[in-house]
């Protein structure tokens, strides 16, 4: 056997019981997940923003971060209700690269998976307790989730794990807003074949246990872009892609429809100064068709404190991943949201 067993993790029990989240915040969050569910269930007008870095990699910058979302989520409340992204886990196309703070949780030492776990739920907690809002997270490994499945008020599944069917029967055992993405080959089947095995009913081995889920009808899709054969980024942004997943949910006929559009990855062809002006064209479609306007319930937002991406963190607040728009561009562009819905 290959593989060298050097810890045993602790259970999720363990983890919670020795960092667990106080009852003030638990009601913080239950009132939080009523607000995003009516959203998604269409008893709720308000546009979604999941937003901020694409990895979690330092907690006082992600909560500094956070912490001046809540500043200006309190002045677009009427029309926006963010889910601040704190992303603990980090997918790599190659393997290569800082795989987020579940792995590592300093950038500058060395993998330590048992302290990364703990590391996550403080993070969460920390930017509960602060700043009054409950965050959205990437379900990377679906074991790991009960690790912190009372501090999510939203999860997205990436474009690579959407067709794996643990994901998906995983996602069925939640009761939050979950986000199935396109697939890199951009086929909306696929994407559509995981939000129906997501709201359906399951028995499977999970944990080391035979578990029965309820379904989750919150599951709903997410839009990011393509890569076609060429390693060229095709968007699926525009409004004839719109109209067309409109068009496909009709005929499905799925309960509690919604569209999440990804303003970055493929759909900005990865030029994170784009976003601006996709978020734009997306309220446009949103606006111009009846059907639209009921239909696309938000977008997905790369941002963080400082512009851009940097290969080390030398500069506090910028991107070690993929590049995000700083600060003063995004209170900007959250203003112009609010202001044109």
């Amino acid at each position: 056997m290959s593989f060298k067993y050097i810890n045993k993790i602790p259970s999720p029990e363990e983890i919670i019981n020795a960092i667990p989240l106080e009852k003030s915040l638990v009601d913080i969050k239950s009132k939080r997940d009523k607000e995003i569910r009516e959203v998604f269930e269409g008893k709720s007008n308000k546009f979604i923003l999941v937003i901020g870095p694409c990895s979690a990699d330092f907690e006082d910058s992600v909560c500094e971060y956070v912490n001046k979302l809540s500043l200006v989520q309190d002045k677009v409340k009427d029309k926006i209700l963010m889910i601040p992204r704190i992303y603990t886990n980090k997918p790599r196309t190659t393997g290569e690269g800082y795989k987020g703070m579940m792995h590592q949780p300093d950038p500058n030492e060395k993998p330590n998976v048992t302290e990364g776990i703990k590391s996550i739920r403080k993070i969460h907690i920390r930017a509960i307790k602060e700043s009054g809002l409950t965050s959205a997270d990437e379900m990377l490994y679906p074991e790991n989730y009960p690790y912190v499945a009372d501090l999510l008020s939203y999860v997205a599944i990436g474009a690579r794990s959407v067709e794996n069917q643990q994901h998906r029967l995983t996602v069925s055992g939640m009761d939050i807003p979950a986000g199935m993405k396109n697939p890199t080959s951009g086929d909306i089947s696929v994407m559509f074949n995981s939000i129906k095995a997501a709201q359906i009913s399951h028995n499977f081995i999970y944990n080391g246990y035979e578990v029965e889920t309820s379904g989750n009808l919150l599951a709903h899709a997410i839009l990011r872009g393509a890569v076609n054969q060429h390693g060229d980024c095709i968007p699926n942004y525009h409004y004839e892609n719109l109209a067309l997943v409109a068009e496909e949910y009709e005929k499905r006929g799925y309960i509690n429809p919604a569209i999440i559009i990804d303003t970055n990855h493929s759909n900005s062809m990865k030029k994170f100064d784009e976003q601006t002006r996709i978020a734009s064209e997306v309220i446009h479609s949103k606006l111009h068709s009846p059907a639209l306007n009921k239909l696309v319930k938000g977008l997905m937002i790369e941002s963080y404190l400082v512009d851009g991406r940097q290969d080390s963190p030398d500069v506090y607040g910028k991107s070690i991943t993929d590049p995000c728009l700083g600060w003063e561009k995004t209170e900007k562009l959250i203003y112009d949201i609010a202001e044109k819905l």
